[in-house]
């Protein structure tokens, strides 16, 4: 009866771990999963950033100290104040588009030709959230230069029964939830590049359910008694 009991856990577990492992492999990987999420030294440029709520930028305008401010916080709606033009939604921009509508609304009205520069001194909140099989779940904060390697690092590195060939990294591009499937032991092996990670980044660390059944299987050895001859 015990034997018949565990040859049947196995069965059922190795059949999760089928169909688990088919639902990853649909996922984008090698050189598909880097056209979406590229590389570090592919990185997204500060330019790119696209502007969130919460963020401090700083404001010039060329020859117009009234209208030059260090700090300028974006509020919770998206918009921060701008001397002459007041409330203008900067969220979603990123830095040059929103020097440019600010540029447009100061030149419709005040200015002939303004030299406007906004810039992102301050991210507000940028992490990456760590799943599936690490030491330590959780968010984490997050830079332009972190990286999977890095982001998994910050959740203490992947548990023993971590499947390191399937490592998926969840994005919103262009309102469109995507996602892709790393191999994280040949990206320490230098064998792969390592992605780059932004915020709102999720990571999941794939489970190994043939090293899970083993482990469990050894820990619940008394129980079993599967060290017994058949």
């Amino acid at each position: 009866m015990k034997k018949t009991g565990a040859l049947f856990l196995l069965l059922v577990s190795t059949s999760l771990a089928a169909c688990s492992s088919e639902l990853y492999r649909t996922l984008p990987a090698g050189k598909g999963a880097y056209a979406i999420m590229p590389p570090i030294d592919q990185a997204v440029a500060p330019s790119q950033y696209q502007i969130v709520a919460g963020d401090i930028v700083s404001l010039g305008v060329f020859g117009e100290p009234d209208l030059t401010i260090e700090k300028l916080p974006v509020d919770d709606a998206g918009y921060i104040q701008v001397p002459l033009i007041g409330s203008v939604k900067v969220a979603s921009l990123t830095p040059g588009q929103a020097s440019s509508l600010i540029a447009s609304r100061l030149g419709a009205h005040y200015l002939r030709n303004p030299d406007v520069t906004l810039n992102v001194i301050e991210q507000s909140g940028q992490t990456v959230t760590v799943e599936g099989q690490v030491a330590k779940a959780g968010s984490y904060p997050v830079d332009g230069q972190t990286t999977l390697l890095g982001a998994i690092a910050l959740a203490q590195s992947p548990t023993r029964i971590a499947k390191l060939d399937e490592v998926v990294i969840f994005r919103t591009v262009n309102n469109q939830r995507m996602a892709a499937r790393f191999d994280l032991s040949r990206i320490r092996a230098g064998g792969d590049p390592d992605p780059q990670i932004l915020g709102g980044d999720v990571v999941v660390v794939g489970f190994s359910q043939a090293k899970s059944i083993y482990r469990d299987l050894l820990l619940a050895a008394p129980l079993f008694n599967v060290f017994t001859r058949f």
